[in-house]
């Protein structure tokens, strides 16, 4: 139990009358909306199913906090915005935790800090493959029907350590030590996978050997679904490319620019050029232009699509490449690939919003899995955000924001003999919209 302070210093009296404050308010917490991801986590059961994938090392007898418990109480700290773990050791008593942990008020504790350390050190690679198995399992999961096909968006992230983590190499373009982990996404937004890597660009092989395990995970539930992987310029590679030719992978890939690129697009960019010169108050100049081309490394001819721009600011021109058959340029360009931009938010919100760059354990298979746990904390928010009206501002509020409208609510928990009473305020302007998240509960996993 923390200790209180008997009453805060320094406050200035209001119309004569001495303002007294001290930490002596019982059973108070300021993480009412636990509520909700309590509820969304036992619709998901996600706490269960990575728990499943680890072996216990426990003496049975002495076993105070299962690990289930473990995990769950490690997500709805980091979903809540304590992402460090000694935070754990001041909220193991708040009584909104423990009820999200199914635990009365006044049971028992939860896990300390020290408990959740040794868990996150307790993966090793068999295991932390099998967690992996387990996120594609709740990505599949999450939808009511097989999916006739589905988008994955993949790309990688700098993380900055300060220590002697293994793993960690020095990236010139950041100038400093981290990791570069890939993140995959699907075009929802869903969670699918992330691999902890050294701080330094993925190699074909290593995009080829990751999308023959996430495929091949992803097939062995849903045989006949199709793939379309859509990445950034260094994802076109010539393994990846070969792979996705061979494994029914459809691809809208990123393309650098080269000499011999430009060389099919000279006259589109001198015409186009010359359009905004002659009609500039009407706005930039887009124009798209397909061709067939080949790098040396490549072992077959691909579509590539050129989209050239002209505007104020000068020319630009850009390159993608696929192996879809139809579709026009522009649509290809502007409704399919542009939208992998997305991933880039969906990013953010895991690592900004939820801290997975607190990446700070000696061992890579403890931060891999910390990765694993922050992934987590992301399906809950995720799906507390799904559950809004589509069309609302709600559904499309960034993490922090709906952590804080939300999970950042007072509560008064009151625990009688027949029931658990939890008062929030009369005052909270999110009443009807909380109300509502719950009432669409039903409709998040079948």
């Amino acid at each position: 139990m923390v200790e209180s302070t008997p009453f805060l210093p320094g406050l200035s009296p209001v119309r004569g009358k001495a303002v007294i404050a001290g930490f002596d308010g019982g059973r108070l917490s300021s993480e009412g909306g636990l509520l909700a991801l309590r509820e969304i986590e036992g619709r998901l059961g996600l706490a269960d199913r990575l728990a499943g994938c680890l072996k216990d090392p426990r003496a049975p007898e002495r076993v105070r906090h299962s690990l289930a418990d473990i995990i769950r109480f490690r997500m709805m700290l980091i979903a809540a915005g304590y992402e460090d773990g000694i935070d754990a050791d001041y909220l193991r008593t708040d009584p909104m935790f423990k009820l999200a942990l199914e635990r009365l008020p006044s049971g028992a504790d939860l896990c300390s800090q020290s408990t959740i350390s040794r868990l996150e050190n307790l993966p090793n690679r068999r295991v932390l493959l099998r967690l992996a198995q387990a996120f594609v399992e709740q990505y599949c999961a999450s939808f009511r029907e097989v999916p006739r096909r589905i988008v994955v968006d993949a790309d990688d992230t700098f993380d900055r350590v300060h220590g002697g983590q293994q793993l960690r190499l020095f990236n010139a373009f950041h100038d400093d030590y981290g990791f570069q982990p890939i993140v995959v996404f699907d075009g929802e937004g869903r969670f699918i996978t992330t691999v902890l890597r050294p701080g330094k660009r993925p190699t074909g092989r290593e995009i080829a050997i990751l999308l023959r395990r996430l495929v091949g995970a992803i097939r062995a539930i849903w045989p006949r679904v199709e793939i379309l992987l859509r990445a950034d310029s260094h994802y076109t590679a010539p393994e990846v490319l070969d792979w996705c030719a061979a494994n029914r992978v459809d691809f809208v890939l990123g393309l650098a620019p080269n000499v011999a690129l430009r060389r099919h697009v000279g006259a589109l960019e001198t015409s186009t050029a010359a359009r905004f010169k002659a009609a500039s108050a009407l706005g930039k100049v887009r124009r798209y232009k397909e061709f067939y081309d080949a790098a040396q490394s490549w072992g077959r001819v691909e579509r590539i699509i050129a989209r050239v721009e002209a505007g104020a600011e000068g020319s630009d021109t850009r390159f993608i490449v696929t192996n879809l058959a139809g579709g026009r340029p522009k649509r290809i360009y502007e409704t399919l690939y542009c939208a992998r931009g997305q991933a880039e938010n969906h990013i953010k919100a895991w690592k900004r919003h939820l801290a997975a760059d607190r990446t700070s354990c000696h061992q890579a298979a403890a931060n891999q899995f910390r990765l694993f746990l922050h992934a987590g904390a992301y399906w809950l928010l995720w799906s507390l955000r799904r559950l809004m009206p589509p069309r609302s501002s709600w559904r499309v509020m960034q993490f922090d924001t709906l952590r804080l409208r939300i999970i950042k609510v007072a509560a008064r928990v009151v625990e009688l003999k027949r029931q658990i009473r939890i008062h929030l305020p009369s005052s909270n302007p999110d009443q009807r919209i909380f109300s509502l998240a719950l009432e669409r509960l039903p409709r998040l996993v079948i």
